[in-house]
């Protein structure tokens, strides 16, 4: 199962990512051209992540993974959590981390994209 600094390193490959902590020191947040695509939880154990998604996708996936909720904090309609416990493939990781990435860049102004 991918860990926080491979899934880090993954997002963060994506063009025009950037990374800070806003809120406080313990949660990372990830952004696309200033718009967040991804939060991740390093004080929690297991950690979490939160990532947007098209609402049908969202259910389908908590309905499929028991370590996917409706995001903490967030939209519930747009957002899911992912509890990074080992009941979700590193496979599937990285696919919704895509999905959040691609759903917040193709919602920017066409100069952005």
């Amino acid at each position: 199962m991918p860990d926080i600094e491979f899934i880090r390193e993954h997002a963060i490959k994506k063009p025009d990512v950037t990374e800070e902590f806003p809120f406080d020191d313990v949660t990372l947040v990830l952004k696309v051209k200033g718009k967040i695509f991804m939060l991740v939880s390093l004080d929690e154990e297991p950690p979490w992540v939160n990532l947007k998604c098209d609402p049908e996708l969202a259910l389908d996936l908590r309905e499929r993974y028991e370590s996917v909720t409706p995001g903490y904090h967030m939209n519930k309609k747009h957002w899911n959590t992912l509890i990074l416990d080992g009941n979700v493939p590193g496979k599937e990781i990285l696919k919704m981390i895509d999905h959040s990435y691609e759903l917040v860049r193709m919602s920017l102004p066409k100069k952005y994209r």
